[in-house]
C-alpha cells in the first residue's frame, strides 16, 4: 500500500481560532503597540485594557497608602521613642532631685549620706581643681572645699596637719580623712603638750588603736615632734608665729593653670625643712613640708580655674586687712631672724 500512514484520531474537538482565549499582555506592551489604521477595536480588547488600567490604579493607590502608612508608623514610632527617652530623662532627673532633697531633709543614713548628696550637687555646679573628679570620695571633696588652702593659725590644727602630711607616706588623703576622728582620739586632739606626755610603749604596743593607724616609726616621730613643738612654742610664743614668719605672715599665691605645674616641693619648703631638722623634728622632708604648706594655707596652690582660688585669695586679703601681715617686728621676730642668720652661717 502506498501513501502516508494514517493517524489515529484522539477524539479531541478542534478549537476554533475565534474561541481561543486572548493572551494577557502587560499595559506597557499595549501602550507601546501602535494603533493600526482602519482596524476597529474589539470589545474584549477594550475590556481588558480598561480592566488592566483599573488594576494599575488600584495597585498604585495601595502602594502609596502602604508607603504613607509605613512612613506614619515609623515617624510615630520614632517620635514615641524620642518622646519616651525625654520623658524617662525628666523622670530620672526628678527622682534624683527628690532623692537628694529627701536625704537632706530627713538626714537618712547619717552625716555621711548628707555629705555625699551635697557633694553630688556641688560637683555638678562648681568647678574644682583637676585632681577632684566625680569619682572622688565625698570626704576629700569636702576637705578641698572647706580646708585645703585656707590659712591656719591655731597650733593644734597646725600640728594635726603636720602629722597628716607626714602620714601621707603610708596613707592617702581619703583614708586619713575617713580615720580623722580616730586620729584625734588617739593623739588627744593633737594638743602638743598632751601628746608630748604620752608613753611611747603604750602607743606602739601591738593591738593598740594607734598601731592600726600608722607604723611604729611614724608613731614615734609624732610624739617626738610634739615635744620639739613645745620647745618652739616656748621660744617663739606659738608655733603659728614661728612657721608664718618664714613667709612674713603672708601666704604665697601661685597662679597655676594646669596640675602639671604644681610642684612637689619648693625652695621655701626646703629652707623650712632644714630649720626643722636642725631643731630635731622627724619626717619633715621638703616634700612633706610643701604638702603641709599647701594644706595649712601657707601657699595657695588651687588652680586659677577652681572656685576656691578666689575664695582663698579673698580670705588672705582679709587677713592682711586685720594687720597680720604688716606688723612691727617683735622680740620673737628678732629671735627668729638671729636663728636664721646662725643657721645660714653654718
Amino acid at each position: 500500500m502506498s501513501g502516508p500512514p494514517r493517524v489515529r484520531s484522539m477524539n479531541v474537538a478542534a478549537v476554533p481560532e475565534t474561541e481561543k482565549k486572548p493572551e494577557k499582555k502587560s499595559v506597557l506592551e499595549t501602550e507601546k503597540r501602535p494603533a493600526v489604521a482602519g482596524r476597529p477595536k474589539r470589545r474584549d480588547d477594550c475590556r481588558n485594557h480598561h480592566h488592566q488600567a483599573v488594576l494599575k490604579n488600584l495597585s498604585m493607590n495601595a502602594s502609596c497608602s502602604s508607603d504613607a502608612s509605613s512612613t506614619d508608623d515609623s515617624s510615630t514610632h520614632s517620635g514615641a521613642s524620642s518622646s519616651g527617652k525625654v520623658a524617662r530623662r525628666r523622670v530620672s532627673t526628678v527622682l534624683v532631685r527628690k532623692k537628694v532633697e529627701k536625704v537632706r531633709s530627713g538626714n537618712v543614713g547619717g552625716t555621711n549620706t548628707v555629705v555625699e548628696a551635697d557633694s553630688i550637687d556641688s560637683l555638678e555646679d562648681k568647678k574644682r581643681c583637676a585632681w577632684v573628679t566625680p569619682n572622688t570620695e565625698p570626704c576629700y571633696v569636702a576637705f578641698h572645699d572647706e580646708e585645703w588652702g585656707v590659712p591656719v593659725h591655731d597650733d593644734k590644727k597646725l600640728f594635726e596637719l603636720l602629722c597628716f602630711s607626714g602620714a601621707l607616706a603610708e596613707l592617702t588623703w581619703p583614708c586619713i580623712l575617713s580615720k580623722r576622728q580616730l586620729f584625734r582620739e588617739v593623739f588627744l586632739d593633737f594638743d602638743p603638750s598632751s601628746v608630748a606626755k604620752m608613753n611611747e610603749r603604750k602607743v606602739i604596743a601591738p593591738g593598740s588603736p594607734a598601731s592600726s593607724l600608722l607604723s611604729e616609726l611614724r608613731l614615734r616621730s609624732i610624739i617626738e615632734n610634739a615635744r620639739l613643738m613645745c620647745k618652739v612654742i616656748e621660744d617663739f610664743g606659738s608655733f603659728d608665729t614661728y612657721i608664718w614668719n618664714f613667709l612674713n605672715h603672708k601666704p604665697i599665691v601661685n597662679q597655676f593653670r594646669y596640675p602639671r605645674q604644681v610642684p612637689v616641693k619648693s625652695p621655701k619648703a626646703e629652707f623650712i625643712s632644714k630649720d626643722l631638722v636642725r631643731r630635731g623634728f622627724r619626717s619633715v622632708g621638703p616634700t612633706v613640708i610643701y604638702t603641709f604648706m599647701q594644706v595649712a594655707g601657707l601657699t595657695n596652690d588651687h588652680l586659677i580655674s577652681c572656685f576656691r582660688f578666689k575664695e582663698c585669695t579673698v580670705s588672705n586679703a582679709e587677713g592682711v586687712a586685720k594687720g597680720k601681715v604688716f606688723e612691727e617686728p617683735t622680740e620673737v621676730d628678732l629671735l627668729l631672724a638671729v636663728n636664721k642668720l646662725n643657721f645660714n652661717t653654718k
